[in-house]
């Protein structure tokens, strides 16, 4: 008997949405365990649509993430990210498998830390022969990371380096040119919290008597825009 998997994919790139759903049906015909029901989305706006979906109806037991996708039109979701803290919340026994292309330790270990994915690989460690080993492996409650993030977790990059949701976005408006009055308007905090915020971050990334140009510099250093 065939245990039924709902799955929703998150990628704005149409061959590897392509690839993944040929590698789910691989896994199915291979052991004939699984039947995977696929939803795929390319961008926050429709995934925030398919998860308001599977609340009401079916929830999601496996996601495959990408956190490069394009931002939600509120700006309130700005990459997968977002998407999949919100899913951890919502779906407490999702299994999440995340791909990225960033290569940078700090964003990699926040991603790490803000959604603790079953399944981490860089995308530019990927084959289509690790992609069924990875997915088969978090499919029976094993976690599977690419080499690159090992290491990154074997180095115990600092816990304290970690931005929320609010922090991303904070910086995501400063980079287009937000003033402190429209910010206001956009995000859940006073002038006061949002220049604490500020202070918080430019520490975080040692920047000493630092402007919002310095901030955003070294931001990007990072990989958080």
């Amino acid at each position: 008997m065939t245990q039924p998997i709902n799955v929703l994919i998150v990628e704005d790139e149409p061959l590897i949405i392509n690839v993944l759903e040929k590698t789910l049906d691989q896994i199915s015909e291979d052991n004939g365990l699984f039947e995977f029901k696929i939803s795929s989305v390319t961008n926050c706006d429709s995934a925030e649509l398919e998860i308001q979906k599977a609340v009401k109806t079916q929830p999601f037991d496996l996601v495959l993430l990408d956190i490069s996708i394009p931002e939600s039109t509120d700006k309130q979701l700005l990459s997968g990210e977002d998407i999949g803290v919100k899913l951890r919340e919502l779906f407490p026994n999702v299994k999440i498998m995340v791909f990225t292309s960033h290569n940078n330790n700090y964003r990699l270990n926040n991603i790490l830390k803000s959604i603790n994915p079953e399944g981490f690989l860089i995308k530019s460690d990927i084959d289509y022969s690790k992609l069924i080993t990875a997915i088969n492996a978090i499919l029976n409650d094993e976690p599977f990371y690419s080499k690159a993030i090992m290491q990154l977790v074997r180095r115990h990059i600092s816990n304290d380096f970690v931005l929320d949701q609010l922090d991303r976005q904070l910086i995501f408006h400063i980079s287009k040119g937000s003033k402190m009055k429209e910010l206001a308007e956009i995000l859940p905090l006073s002038k006061s919290a949002m220049e604490y915020r500020k202070r918080n971050l430019k520490q975080l990334f040692d920047i000493d008597d630092g402007n919002d140009r310095d901030l955003i510099l070294k931001a990007e250093e990072h990989g958080y825009i």
